[in-house]
């Protein structure tokens, strides 16, 4: 194993204010039953996922939304870390790339088609048509393809980490975002930000070029705040500290480990106040369900951070890490110049005049402890 310097993460920005569910703990509650109930996971795995807190996170994420749909992203969002466990870091398929895509796409196929006769015994399977039944009760025809779409870019970046993780290499930063906005596994969450609050955004506002990179600044805020987080658990494994931003930052860049964690803020932190005033120009004209969605995407953001910070999957209170308890109310870089990484750079040519941005860091409320 590689010896890795400890860190200890300052507080990092948070300009959206904090929410929560009010039946989180019914939530949280009903979730740990329903992978008990459908063995999701190994016996192992499933005794640590109910431990992580992940009926919060969901509450978190849709702090107003139709309780059943928290549910539903609750109980999505611990089959997804059984499926990235149990599958691709710490099982033997994560370390046989061929094999871990085609059991992958086995399981696309059950969301696409979930009365084909395969994988009948299988938990996982089991889990994901239950998944996929409420996806259809709670959501549109649209919705629910764009789930499975999303699931689709999923599969496919899993797969890609193997790779890495089998010939033991680190990817270049370019690369890694790229990949990073789409096996973190924020797109597949997306649909579930329409059906929370039961509302459908309507194409010609939703495939609006500035309405999608909003959706991608916060995904790229999201993994690149769990990475930080989570870099104190995977540095303790030689598979998974191939894929985290700060190790991709030392690599390519030649930075010492507290080098790249202050490299990786200031750059989560310049998305940061890029998405604030991206947020701000669209609601200028927003319907009110662009404005619930972009609403929503702030909420995804703060909830993330908020669940990162407090999570037992992070704070790994056995071997603890050096995480903030409380968060800030200014960014480390608030430069309105783009990062220099060419698959995300676009983004800053698309608001004429970077000057109004100061006006939207200003926090929405001082309340930025959890």
């Amino acid at each position: 194993m590689i010896a890795v310097e400890a860190l200890r993460v300052p507080p990092t920005y948070a300009p959206i204010p904090a929410a929560i569910h009010p039946q989180h703990e019914a939530i949280e509650a009903r979730t740990t039953a329903w992978a008990h109930r459908l063995d999701i996971g190994s016996p192992e795995l499933r005794s640590r996922l109910v431990t992580h807190s992940i009926g919060t996170f969901a509450s978190r994420i849709l702090p107003e939304g139709r309780e059943e749909v928290v549910g539903l992203l609750a109980d999505f969002v611990l089959w997804l870390f059984a499926v990235d466990d149990g599958y691709c870091e710490e099982g033997e398929l994560g370390r046989r790339p061929g094999d871990l895509i085609a059991a992958t796409h086995r399981l696309l196929r059950i969301a696409q088609l979930p009365d084909a006769p395969m994988l009948t015994d299988d938990p996982l399977a089991r889990g994901l048509r239950d998944l996929q039944s409420r996806m259809t009760l709670y959501g549109t025809p649209a919705q629910v393809a764009r789930w499975i779409d999303a699931l689709r870019e999923y599969v496919f970046s899993v797969s890609w980490e193997a790779h890495y993780r089998v010939d033991g290499r680190v990817p270049e930063v370019n690369d890694y975002t790229l990949m990073r906005l789409y096996n973190g596994a924020t797109t597949v969450v997306m649909p579930l930000l329409e059906m929370g609050y039961g509302y459908e955004l309507q194409p010609h506002e939703r495939d609006d070029a500035l309405v999608r990179a909003a959706a991608d600044m916060a995904s790229f805020i999201i993994v690149w705040d769990n990475d930080i987080f989570s870099h104190h658990k995977e540095s303790r494994s030689d598979d998974a500290y191939y894929l985290n931003i700060l190790r991709v930052l030392q690599d390519e860049e030649g930075l010492s480990p507290q080098q790249a964690l202050t490299c990786a803020i200031g750059q989560r932190d310049r998305v940061m106040t890029l998405f604030l005033r991206l947020r701000t120009h669209l609601e200028q004209q927003a319907s009110p369900q662009l404005r619930q969605y972009l609403h929503s995407l702030s909420a995804y953001i703060r909830g993330a951070q908020d669940w990162g910070i407090t999570s037992l999957r992070y704070t790994t209170p056995d071997d603890p890490a050096g995480l903030p308890t409380t968060l800030s109310d200014s960014p480390s870089d608030s430069s309105p110049e783009p990062l220099d990484i060419p698959v995300i750079a676009p983004w800053w040519n698309l608001l004429p005049d970077p000057a109004p941005h100061r006006a939207a860091l200003a926090p929405e409320r001082a309340a930025l402890t959890v």
